[in-house]
């Protein structure tokens, strides 16, 4: 299916002999990203980066938005895979840690926010972030999932709103306090995430 024509320029995934060329051209985009912004983002400058033909770029990807949809995909796809370590303040100290670690990353930090930028005046490069937290939510989700089971946690917790009360604050540092964004700033994350989980903060009223 990866290879059918009616998908939308960004949404295909090419494999087999051409996943070095999206490889190379992601590369180059993300790098693009976290030097000059979304603004100037341009098909062919990622082309000339990634020594791969404009014709390619342009046809396969077919606008900028297209590119950083497809970006924000393969990030989701590379992201590490969930810590387990047997109890809910220990999964989400991780979590928490692997976001603070992703938004000091100086490449990392500079595409991030080029990129949350860019969403709030363009809608496709809003869906296409709002996917890929989607995905990383979903990943993490089963470690609350596990402590209602162990029953560390009440029945009915919503391990989505967990997993995003970890995060939050943490990306209100990185965007608008810029309060200091180290490990201390994430384990408090989780260790407040974690206190009102037990409280049954996030516990679905029906």
């Amino acid at each position: 299916m990866e290879h059918q024509a009616h998908y939308e320029p960004g949404s295909v995934r090419p494999g087999g002999r051409t996943a070095r060329v999206r490889t190379a051209v992601l590369t180059a985009a993300g790098d693009a990203l976290a030097e000059h912004g979304f603004d100037r983002l341009d098909l062919a400058d990622v082309a000339r980066r990634a020594d791969v033909g404009k014709t390619t770029v342009y046809r396969r990807w077919g606008t900028v938005t297209g590119l950083v949809a497809d970006l924000l995909t393969d990030m989701a796809e590379q992201s590490l895979p969930r810590a387990r370590t047997g109890e809910l303040l220990g999964d989400l100290r991780a979590n928490a840690r692997l976001v603070q670690r992703t938004l000091t990353d100086p490449r990392q930090r500079a595409l991030f926010t080029a990129v949350i930028a860019a969403a709030t005046c363009d809608a496709r490069t809003a869906e296409a972030l709002h996917r890929f937290y989607d995905t990383r939510i979903g990943e993490w989700a089963p470690c609350v999932d596990e402590a209602v089971d162990r029953g560390e946690l009440p029945a009915g917790t919503d391990a989505r709103e967990v997993i995003r009360a970890v995060s939050a604050p943490l990306y209100y540092r990185l965007l608008a306090s810029g309060d200091p964004l180290d490990e201390q700033a994430a384990d408090r994350a989780a260790e407040a995430a974690a206190a009102a989980a037990r409280a049954g903060v996030y516990v679905t009223r029906r």
